[in-house]
C-alpha cells in the first residue's frame, strides 16, 4: 500500500487493509510524507496558522503518529508502516525539476533540502527525483509484492501524481511491472465524490469524465469494514477535524480502483483517441474553492489524440476553451530507456501562452524549434522528436493548465510503449 500522505490509505484502501490482516497475508505501508504542510488543517487544529520550519516538522509527527493509531485501528502492526519523509507538497516539483544535476529541492515549509525526520526510511536523503527512487526500489526488492494500491494518475493532487509516476519508473527499473498488479485509487478530482458527508448505503462510483476510459474494480466492504474504516479515519485527528465531511464521503459501501492501462503504440498507426471529451463538459462544474477570478480564467484540458508517425511522437489536446492572459498549458514528456538512467533522461517540458510558446529541459531552456507546435481555437497538435526524449522505450506524458502558480487542470498522465 503506498500512500502520498498519512490518511489516504485508510481514504484509498481501509478495506482493502483489513482484509489482507484477516487472511493474514504480508502487507506494508509506505508513506511518501509525512503530510506536515496541510496548513488549513493545522490552522483549525492548532488555532493558528503553522509556519516556523521546526513548527512545521512538528506537525508532520503529529500525523506520523496519527497514521500508526488507524493503522492499528486497522489491525496492523506499526512495524509495518515506512514513512520516506519527502516534502509534503513538494514532491510533484521535484518531478518536474529535481534530477541529475539540478539541486535539491527546497521545501516551501520547512525550508530543508533532505529528508529531516529521523524515524523516517533514509533520514538525510536529499529531495531529489533519483533519491525517491533509490527508496522505492530498495522497498520493492525487499518486499516483492503482487499487488500495489496506490494514489491515481488522473488524481489533482501533486503528491498524489508524483507518488504513481515514481513507482511506474520503478518498478520498470527492477523489471517487476509485468508481475505486479496496480490497484490504483482516486482521492482529489474536481467536484467529486458525491454526495459529501457520511453515506455508507451508497456505492462510490467514478468521475463521469473518466468513468469509461479504464476499467475500474471494486472491493465491498462489509458494516463492520465500514465502521472500522470510519474509525481510522477520525484517528487522522487533524484532517477529521477539518474536513470531516469531505473524509467521510470516501466511507461507503465500497472502495474503487482505476488505471489507465499503457498505451501501446505502432508506427505510422492510425491515431489513437484516448478520451471522448467528457471531461472538457464537466469541467463547467467547478470547484468551490476556486475564487472569481480563477473561475473566469478556468481552461479545461484533456487529451485527445496521439500518433507515432517515423521520428517523432504527435500528441493533440484539446481546451474547454482558448487560452487566456495569464493562464498557461504545459504538456510534459519524460522518456524511459532501460539504457539510460532514468535521472538522466530528458523531461521535456512544452509551455504555451496565449501566443507564444517555449520549450524546457527541467530548468534548462531549450531552442523553440526543437518541437512544432500547431493550434486550433481549442486544441493544440505537439510534435516532438524522439531524439530529444532520449530515444526512449517508453514515455510518460501529461498536460495541465494553471493561472500563474495556481493550478487549473489536468489530463491524467498517461504511460505510452512504443512496440
Amino acid at each position: 500500500m503506498l500512500a502520498p500522505h498519512p490518511d489516504d490509505e485508510v481514504l484509498g484502501a481501509a478495506g482493502i487493509i483489513q482484509r489482507a490482516v484477516a487472511m493474514h497475508l504480508p502487507i506494508k505501508t509506505v508513506f511518501l510524507t509525512y503530510g506536515d504542510s496541510n496548513q488549513w488543517s493545522f490552522l483549525l487544529y492548532r488555532k493558528h496558522p503553522v509556519v516556523w520550519p521546526a513548527t512545521v516538522e512538528n506537525m508532520g509527527l503529529v500525523r506520523h503518529d496519527e497514521a500508526v493509531n488507524a493503522s492499528r485501528i486497522l489491525g496492523m502492526d506499526p512495524q509495518d508502516l515506512i514513512f520516506l519523509g519527502y516534502p509534503d507538497f513538494g514532491t510533484l516539483n521535484i518531478w518536474y525539476y529535481h534530477w541529475n544535476q539540478r539541486p535539491a529541492y527546497r521545501s516551501l515549509m520547512t525550508r530543508v533540502t533532505s529528508v529531516p525526520y529521523k524515524d523516517a526510511y533514509r533520514y538525510g536523503a536529499p529531495y531529489k527525483g533519483e533519491e525517491i527512487l533509490k527508496d522505492l526500489r530498495s522497498i520493492l526488492r525487499d518486499f516483492k509484492p503482487t499487488k500495489i494500491f496506490v494514489s491515481h494518475p488522473a488524481d489533482h493532487n501533486g503528491d498524489h501524481l508524483a507518488l504513481y509516476l515514481y513507482l511506474r519508473v520503478a518498478l520498470w527499473d527492477e523489471g517487476m511491472d509485468a508481475n505486479v498488479q496496480l490497484y490504483p485509487y482516486l482521492i482529489h478530482y474536481l467536484t467529486w465524490p458525491k454526495p459529501k458527508g457520511f453515506h455508507p448505503e451508497i456505492y462510490l462510483t467514478p468521475p463521469e469524465a473518466i468513468a469509461d476510459g479504464e476499467v475500474w474494480r471494486q472491493y465491498h466492504l462489509s458494516a463492520l469494514q465500514i465502521e472500522t474504516k470510519k474509525k481510522a479515519l477520525q484517528a487522522h485527528k487533524t484532517q477529521y477535524f477539518s474536513s470531516r465531511n469531505y473524509l467521510l464521503s470516501f466511507v461507503k459501501f465500497n472502495e474503487l480502483f482505476g488505471d489507465f492501462p499503457p498505451m501501446k503504440m505502432h508506427l505510422n498507426e492510425n491515431t489513437t483517441i484516448i478520451s471522448a471529451g467528457k471531461k472538457l463538459v464537466t469541467t463547467l462544474e467547478l470547484p468551490e474553492e476556486l475564487n472569481d477570478q480563477e473561475r473566469s480564467a478556468f481552461v479545461g484540458v484533456d487529451w485527445k489524440a496521439l500518433r507515432w508517425e517515423g521520428d517523432h511522437l504527435i500528441v493533440t489536446i484539446g481546451l474547454s476553451k482558448p487560452l487566456a492572459q495569464d493562464v498557461e498549458a504545459s504538456i510534459y514528456f519524460f522518456g524511459y530507456s532501460s539504457k539510460t538512467p532514468f535521472g538522466q533522461m530528458p523531461k521535456i517540458n512544452v509551455r504555451l501562452g496565449v501566443l507564444s510558446y517555449s520549450v524546457y529541459d527541467q530548468n534548462k531552456r531549450l531552442n523553440q524549434g526543437v518541437v512544432q507546435v500547431s493550434r486550433a481555437p481549442n486544441e493544440v497538435t505537439i510534435t516532438v522528436p524522439l531524439s530529444l526524449l532520449g530515444d526512449p522505450q517508453k514515455i510518460l506524458t501529461s498536460a495541465r493548465t494553471s493561472l500563474g502558480n495556481f493550478p487549473l487542470d489536468n489530463a491524467s498522465w498517461v504511460v505510452v510503449e512504443l512496440q
